[in-house]
């Protein structure tokens, strides 16, 4: 007989179980706490890593090439005459009543009795409404200098603070307006920065002891500005030799930034990106002074009698495709209109093209991004691009026409002998990575984004003066679109989940018939010996083999001893020789597919064993044969545990690496697969060669492919899940 535990021993028994069980719970408990904070843990650095802050500085601004082409446009207009000199503009208008033109408000005032003046959206140029920005060509003016000339000229250091003591008695009586106090204001805290002086007031200029030639050069707007204030520093006793040249505000900057040969630039625009990193790349680091406003004004002869005002649209249409007055307006004569606008080299055509033509680069034709496109790349470029997609279908731009027919009766053809012309999107697309190129300067994460804003802020003024800050999701429709590419701003996960695809499909075709095949034999015909419970152990133990195992064994099997079939030699489907050696699709499902095969067996004689015998034996009992009582009865009853088997083999296969890197996926890639023989990656390998790359961008960018992946996981997980639960009703 048994000895049952009673009274007292029966009472510490159940009490002990208690406690045993109580520790179980709690240890379950926690081991559930840990999942979900590891999972949690997870998914926030993940969405963390995928989303944030992002400090991006262009090789060359989208602003600027849109400034280009419409600066372009107006001065290749027919009946165009440019010059520097704003004298000569002047001259030309006055005695034409048909010519209309545009320069500096000192030359209008000193030249309004053979002038007039245009308002412009109804806004007369004047200081009320240039200080107050109503009239829409109202623009600051400047000198640049360098924090380097102040501290080792000291006569640059004296004119400057000379200027700024002295500008606003000279600027009216030239015909500018005066800069606001707090402009001022703010040139002279920058002065007494730069020379390292303390304080709120300038120190006072003594002319007569400033010894060393000045070099002054740039804008024809601020000449007559800077040739009053230079005059009368001279007549305050200066003694140097000063040079003052009237050539552009462009040009003067760049003899500041890039030639070295001017002390101070004259500028009536402010500074641009590639003129501020051309002053720091020479070790100039560029000092904006704000001297005063003009009001750019746009004239016509007093014998004109027709034009008193225009709209900003009116004005666009008369400096660029207008070939007559009436073309502008259907009251005004149909007379040509004569223009007179500054040199390429002025600031004044800057601020005038970039104030009244505010179109984005994304909104330019895709005949001026092509010709974009043209300015900014090698002709050996432009050929490549154009022969992978033409970008007109009536008309070639890199290529010869006999050349690209020749290259179209090739056996194997060039791709856009039978492809569409590109779309503006697409050309847009080949601007922004082959001219705009945008480089990353540096990412913050979502939480340092929103947390620490302020000091992130200030982080990337002070390191990325010129990059623009913008939040930015890594996870974007063009980031699905793309393929794989060298820059992290243009690349994508296309080519990826296109090879994750055709791969998993490839493998569950392959494991999926032969792994319940082989469970349905295993459980319903073989008998039960020692070699059919060997081969029950050893799937066992298959289960357990490291992934990489697999991969060599594909790479035996399929790569090396089947090359004829998974190259597609054997069908003669290879068009591509690198592919020849069956490093394919098809070899990399195959290999996932063995590798799962094992769980898929044995989790379908799980579900076949979980089917009451009662059933068979009713089947039988019944006159069906053995297979039909497994096709029409096991099957079905154990058709839903079999796809919850093929479900967690599936997660398994497609987050897989090792074995494709074995059998030779490729980590960079951007041809799409087209087949079972073509070359792949899939996104495991993509991430992994992302996160291997030493830019924090690629960081960014694998977490956002790490959310692809995710959702491709649980797509088809729930695909299975809903065709299992349908399954699953229509047996009960």
């Amino acid at each position: 007989m048994s000895d049952y535990p009673e009274g007292t021993r029966l009472t510490a028994l159940v009490k002990r179980r208690h406690q045993v069980g109580t520790i179980w719970r709690f240890l379950f408990l926690g081991a559930t706490i840990v999942g979900i904070i590891t999972l949690v843990t997870l998914i926030f650095n993940i969405i963390n890593d995928s989303f944030g802050l992002v400090a991006v500085q262009n090789q060359i601004t989208p602003d600027s090439l849109v400034l280009a082409i419409k600066e372009d446009n107006i001065l290749h207009a027919a009946h165009t005459v440019a010059s520097e000199d704003d004298n000569e503009l002047v001259a030309g208008i006055q005695s034409d009543p048909n010519a209309i033109g545009f320069f500096g408000y000192a030359y209008y005032r000193q030249n309004q009795n053979t002038l007039r003046v245009l308002s412009i959206d109804g806004v007369t140029p004047s200081a009320d409404s240039a200080e107050s920005g109503a009239y829409p060509l109202a623009r600051p003016l400047y000198l640049y200098t360098s924090e380097e000339a102040l501290r080792t000229n000291p006569q640059v250091a004296a004119f400057i603070n000379y200027v700024l003591t002295h500008v606003n008695e000279e600027i009216d009586d030239v015909g500018y307006f005066p800069a606001s106090n707090t402009a001022l204001q703010e040139a002279r805290a920058a002065w007494l920065q730069a020379s390292g002086l303390a304080g709120e007031a300038l120190p006072p200029v003594d002319a007569a002891a400033v010894e060393g030639d000045l070099v002054i050069a740039g804008s024809s707007t601020i000449y007559p500005l800077a040739q009053r204030l230079l005059n009368r520093f001279h007549a305050d006793g200066y003694q140097g030799q000063a040079t003052l040249d009237s050539i552009g505000s462009t040009a003067g900057l760049r003899r500041l930034c890039v030639e070295g040969s001017a002390d101070i630039a004259n500028a009536s625009r402010p500074i641009n990106q590639a003129e501020f990193e051309a002053c720091r790349d020479n070790n100039r680091t560029p000092l904006q002074i704000r001297i005063g406003t003009d009001a750019l004004a746009v004239v016509v002869s007093t014998q004109n009698t027709f034009a008193n005002d225009v709209d900003s649209a009116q004005l666009r249409h008369i400096f660029t495709d207008a070939a007559t007055w009436s073309d502008a307006a259907p009251a005004w004569p149909t007379t040509p209109i004569d223009r007179y606008v500054p040199g390429a080299d002025s600031g004044t055509l800057d601020f005038f093209a970039e104030t009244l033509f505010l179109d984005e680069l994304a909104d330019l034709s895709a005949d001026e991004l092509v010709g974009i496109l043209a300015a900014n790349i090698s002709n050996g470029l432009g050929r490549r691009l154009e022969r992978d997609q033409r970008f007109f279908a009536d008309r070639l731009v890199f290529e010869k026409e006999d050349v690209f027919a020749e290259v179209c009766r090739r056996a194997e053809p060039a791709a856009a002998c039978n492809l569409p012309p590109r779309t503006q999107q697409n050309i847009y697309s080949l601007v922004l990575e082959r001219v705009v190129q945008p480089q990353v300067q540096q990412t913050w994460s979502l939480s340092d984004s929103i947390l620490r804003r302020s000091q992130v802020l200030a982080q990337a003024q002070r390191n990325y003066p010129n990059a623009e800050l913008t939040f930015r999701s890594w996870l974007t429709p063009q980031f699905l679109t793309n393929p794989q590419s060298s820059e992290a701003e243009f690349a994508g996960v296309r080519t990826a989940v296109l090879g994750s695809l055709w791969t998993i499909l490839i493998t569950i075709l392959f494991s999926f018939p032969i792994g319940v095949g082989a469970a349905v034999y295993l459980e319903e015909y073989a008998r039960d010996t020692f070699i059919n419970r060997l081969i029950k152990t050893n799937i066992n133990n298959l289960a357990g083999v490291p992934s990489i195992i697999y991969g060599m064994l594909g790479l035996a099997i399929f790569v090396r001893v089947l090359e004829p079939i998974s190259s597609g030699a054997a069908f003669g489907l290879v068009g591509d020789t690198t592919t020849a050696n069956g490093r394919t699709i098809l070899s990399a499902g195959l290999t996932l597919g063995l590798l799962i095969l094992p769980i898929i067996i044995i989790s379908a004689q799980e579900a076949i064993r979980a089917v009451p015998n009662s059933l068979r034996q009713a089947s039988l009992g019944l006159g069906a044969t053995k297979w039909q009582t497994v096709w029409h009865h096991v099957l079905p009853n154990a058709f839903s545990g079999i796809l919850t088997g093929t479900i967690l083999a599936m997660s398994r296969a497609i987050g897989e690496t090792a074995p494709l890197v074995v059998v030779g996926a490729s980590t960079f890639i951007t041809v799409d697969p087209s087949g079972p023989f073509s070359k792949f990656t899939t996104l495991p390998i993509q991430i992994y060669q992302w996160t291997s790359r030493p830019q924090d961008e690629f960081r960014n960018i694998a977490a956002a492919a790490i959310i692809v992946l995710l959702v491709m996981l649980i797509a088809l997980n729930a695909s299975a899940i809903f065709l299992r639960n349908r399954y699953s009703r229509r047996t009960r």
